[in-house]
């Protein structure tokens, strides 16, 4: 660790053993009492050797499986994994910046984008939240839209005890028995703190069955500077820290060796509006900041996206999407979570910045990979050849490499425009490259036993009347 880091962990120790964390669940307050933890009420004081300790249980690296392998996802050390956004979103924005609520045809018209989309392992979540899908539990029905639809990686939903229990159950029916879940984990969730220095019993409840099933779990506080922790962006990362922290080592104290993920989505507040501001460049230090601390513990981390805080497909939309993302990956975040489609501080989705997301992160891509120094790059030779006055346009060298050194746009306007609005003319391109996705997508091969036994299941848990409103 540098001296930054350094003088951010220690604090955060200090928050953990002078301040502490409350858990609101008399299961987890047991159990970090029989693990030697003080516990006042509902607070927890975790000892430095005590925290460390726990949290050097959690692996380095692990693998997530999709139903085919070749989605199969390895998390740690410097890989790089994108994945889309996941997290509830209830609004639908469109080209002009109106919005709408999101309706199940969005979401399963996310499902299919996000399986042709080859930057994405993983599909599922909550994309968005259906408002006409008026079901509780939710997430299972939308569990098994994601599996019928795509064979990839699953992201878990938000829901409580009964959501995630019957989770489990629908993975045990398509992949096997708990052990063999343990072996090879299909599905990933987020666990956040209720910042400042809280843990709630659904959140908590979540941790504990993930955990017994040995599903990875993300723990990302969300504190804002200003609002839910100090001002200042020292003092909110390590608030932030220690919330990561003192999550990684319940899960580990509920089953060592719980895959787990230090996250951090947390930013700052706009001073202006105490609003949530993700687009700014406190948003990109604290996902930085993640990168180095989790780094620094030999953990895999969570942050960063094409966070923005805009309300429409915008310039704004694109400068904060651009920084945000761009930090990630150069911080070597593990697993970029919001990489496509959000707008509005988390608050909607948008089919036409989803598009625009893609065409960000194949930029980003492209510069990352650097500037190759071998003998064809330099083209010492081609130089020569050329010689002074002449064109490489024409030149063989050119035909060999022009696709595969340099970018190509999707939906970037290059050259001249001759009579058109450029506005308009982008929007166009975008439309016609979520077409091109759409009508490439295929629905993957499924058992139908296996589909029937799903169904089967909903059935007994009360989603009867979903499954003869909606087309299967």
């Amino acid at each position: 660790m540098n001296d930054d880091l350094k003088r951010i962990h220690q604090a955060s120790l200090e928050i953990l053993d002078g301040t502490g964390v409350k858990f609101y669940h008399p299961r987890v307050l047991d159990l970090l009492q029989s693990k030697g933890i003080r516990v006042v009420g509902e607070t927890a004081f975790f000892k430095p050797d005590q925290i460390m300790s726990w949290v050097s249980k959690a692996p380095s690296v692990f693998k997530i499986y999709g139903r085919n392998s070749k989605n199969d996802m390895t998390i740690g050390g410097d890989r790089v994994e994108y994945v889309s956004c996941n997290s509830g979103f209830p609004w639908i924005t469109d080209a002009d910046g109106f919005k709408r609520k999101a309706v199940l045809d969005d979401y399963l018209t996310f499902l299919k984008l996000v399986h042709q989309t080859s930057f994405f392992k993983v599909n599922g979540g909550v994309m968005v939240t259906p408002s006409d899908l008026h079901i509780q539990p939710l997430y299972p029905v939308m569990l098994y839209l994601a599996l019928l639809h795509s064979d990839k990686c699953l992201f878990g939903g938000l829901g409580g005890l009964d959501e995630t229990i019957a989770i489990m159950d629908m993975l045990k029916i398509v992949y096997g028995d708990k052990e063999e879940l343990i072996k090879k984990p299909r599905i990933v969730t987020i666990i956040s703190p209720l910042s400042p220095l809280q843990f709630d019993k659904k959140m908590l409840d979540t941790m504990i069955t993930y955990a017994e099933y040995g599903q990875p779990i993300i723990v990302a506080p969300a504190v804002m500077a200003g609002t839910t922790g100090p001002v200042t962006l020292a003092g909110t990362i390590a608030l932030s820290n220690a919330e990561s922290l003192a999550g990684i080592a319940v899960s580990q104290m509920i089953r060592e060796g719980t895959p787990v993920i230090y996250g951090s989505a947390s930013s700052a507040a706009d001073m202006r509006t105490a609003s949530c501001s993700i687009g700014s460049p406190e948003s990109a230090l604290c996902a930085a900041y993640c990168a180095r601390l989790a780094k620094a513990y030999g953990l895999p981390c969570r942050g960063g996206g094409t966070l923005n805080d805009a309300k429409s497909v915008s310039v704004q939309a694109g400068y904060e999407g651009m920084m945000v993302m761009l930090v990630a990956v150069q911080e070597k975040i593990n697993f970029i979570l919001h990489s496509a489609g959000s707008l509005d501080s988390y608050g909607a989705m948008s089919f036409e910045k989803y598009i625009v997301d893609l065409e960000i992160i194949g930029m980003v891509n492209r510069f990352n990979q650097g500037v190759q120094t071998g003998t064809q790059e330099l083209a010492l030779d081609v130089i020569k050849e050329v010689g002074p006055g002449g064109e490489f346009l024409s030149h063989l060298h050119t035909m060999q490499f022009c696709r595969k050194e340099l970018w190509i746009p999707d939906i970037s306007i290059r050259g001249p425009l001759e009579n058109k609005d450029p506005h308009g003319y982008i929007i166009e391109r975008i439309n016609r490259k979520k077409e091109q996705l759409l009508e490439g997508y295929s629905i993957p091969e499924f058992s139908s036993a296996i589909k029937s036994n799903l169904k089967k299941y909903l059935t007994e848990i009360g989603v009867e009347q979903c499954l003869r409103d909606v087309s299967w």
